[in-house]
């Protein structure tokens, strides 16, 4: 299995992230895609499979805590997860990529782009991401209440498969009368949780809910996307895709109409070509104007 070093725990312990490489000597363009919380790299298995065949070399990475990757007490604070996204791009000598953020990994976009100043970025996609703030405060009065994190946690620590599998329904958008992904996906996507650390699960949920990433967006000057489904029931689209696209200059974005929070799974091949789309057009193109493209 291949492995990145990202430095050590606080205990001495080194921190190793597992990753896929996938894609042929000759593609285009490189994106490195950011799994989002409880889950794993695996969650991006069709874009994975998908996007090389449209001459897309695809970096995916597990987050420390999960999946495959070293789990340590601690570090699950947005700057060192950006410093361990950019070990990935270091050891790996990745240049001119896309960084691709699902949810909590919008915040390792953004937090990496400013606190690394964009090196080796060409552009970036943020999709259901956590940006710009998610809880509520004076600043922000907009935002999610702090109860809702707390219950979070407490049925996590409580129970956190039961948790798990109720969440996981919202997740992708699963009612009495929409049922977008099956019973053994939805089983498989629990068990990629469940192979998290629970204490990385528990810091993960403080991490993405409290992190303000206001300022981080503001030094974005790379083109980006923005994709969002406005029926997100897990990161509501008013408070988060529609205001990073208001933050980042050069901006696009798509929405998704009646799209869930897991789009990669219950739009996979809209949310693939949308992507691959993107990731080429500035493969090749500079300094072009970028504006919304509106619902789909």
């Amino acid at each position: 299995m291949s492995y990145i070093h990202a430095g050590q725990s606080a205990t001495g312990q080194a921190v190793n992230l597992y990753y896929q490489d996938w894609g042929t000597a000759d593609a285009h363009s490189t994106a490195v895609l950011i799994h989002g919380w409880p889950l794993s790299h695996e969650m991006f298995e069709y874009q994975m499979t998908e996007l090389p065949k449209h001459g897309i070399r695809c970096v995916a990475y597990d987050r420390r805590g999960f999946g495959k990757s070293s789990k340590p007490w601690e570090g699950y604070d947005y700057d060192t997860l950006a410093d361990d996204l950019k070990a990935v791009l270091d050891e790996l000598d990745l240049q001119d990529v896309t960084l691709v953020g699902f949810s909590m990994g919008g915040g390792e976009v953004a937090r990496y782009m400013s606190r690394h100043g964009g090196a080796r970025v060409k552009s970036v996609v943020f999709i259901g991401a956590v940006t710009p703030v998610l809880l509520k405060s004076d600043s922000h009065p907009d935002g999610v209440d702090q109860s809702v994190f707390d219950d979070m946690i407490e049925g996590l620590r409580n129970d956190r498969a039961n948790f798990l599998h109720g969440f996981g329904r919202n997740f992708f958008g699963v009612n009495f009368i929409s049922h977008p992904v099956s019973e053994p996906s939805l089983q498989y996507y629990q068990m990629l949780a469940m192979l998290a650390s629970p204490k990385a699960t528990i810091d993960c949920v403080r991490s993405f809910s409290e992190t303000d990433f206001r300022p981080d967006l503001t030094t974005i000057n790379v083109p980006a996307l923005i994709i969002h489904g406005d029926s997100d029931q897990i990161v509501p689209f008013e408070i988060t895709g529609q205001r990073t696209h208001q933050a980042i200059p050069r901006a696009q974005i798509v929405v998704y109409e009646g799209g869930p929070h897991g789009l990669f799974f219950t739009h996979k091949e809209k949310l693939t070509n949308d992507l691959a789309a993107f990731i080429l057009e500035n493969a090749t193109a500079s300094g072009q104007s970028y504006g919304i493209i509106g619902k789909r």
